[in-house]
């Protein structure tokens, strides 16, 4: 019997075939359950050419900790946050709130699914990104790069995405950056210092637009 000669009956191979695709579909699903649940950012080494460099354990616990504060606090189904060129923290920040998204240059996360937004902060059209424009209630920011240029465009960035007046910033960058940040944010320097995995020449601090050190535990 010629195995290659055979054929199924139309009705039974539309059913195979939509069986093969529900499967499909479910894997699919079920991958994306898990990246949404507990994030893969331990999979991705970091990309020096783009300048980044992880949050370290503690630091990662830090933040998310008072995330999940401020996240109660506000007791909103729609408060959305925004992660920018941080994805180390995305996995921590996803756990304890699920309206986030991680704008970053690597295409890396896109698989982070609907999470992930493609950005390049030297766009400078008012028009960029507009689908996010006034959608946050919480940015966190930590720019590639310690230069005036990255800073000013960066902040450009965050005015567009902040919901309103109120919406709470946290910018975690070197201290070098100071003078250009606070010329364009209404920031202010917190005592909270994140960690990296790494240990970096530069001393890094963290800036916000309210009392961060408030929400934050381990001091």
């Amino acid at each position: 019997m010629d195995n290659d000669n055979i054929t199924l009956p139309a009705d039974t191979l539309a059913i195979l075939n939509e069986f093969l695709a529900e499967r499909t579909q479910r894997e699919h699903e079920e991958e994306q359950r898990m990246i949404n649940k507990t994030g893969k950012d331990a999979h991705f080494e970091e990309d020096w050419q783009l300048s980044q460099f992880w949050y370290s354990e503690k630091t990662k616990q830090d933040i998310g900790g008072a995330v999940a504060k401020i996240v109660e606090e506000h007791n909103a189904s729609d408060f959305r946050i925004a992660l920018l060129s941080c994805p180390s923290l995305y996995a921590t920040v996803k756990d304890v709130h699920e309206q986030v998204n991680i704008f970053e240059y690597d295409q890396r996360f896109a698989a982070y699914g609907t999470d992930f937004v493609h950005y390049d902060f030297n766009e400078v059209s008012a028009d960029y990104l507009v689908e996010y424009h006034k959608c946050y209630d919480l940015i966190i920011a930590d720019p590639p790069f310690l230069s005036e240029e990255c800073m000013t465009k960066m902040s450009r960035i965050i005015l567009s995405l902040q919901r309103n007046s109120a919406s709470k910033v946290v910018f975690c960058s070197g201290e070098v950056v100071e003078p250009w940040l606070l010329a364009c944010l209404p920031l202010h320097k917190c005592e909270f210092r994140p960690e990296h995995e790494r240990n970096l020449g530069n001393e890094f601090v963290s800036y916000a637009n309210f009392n961060f050190d408030h929400y934050i535990v381990n001091k």
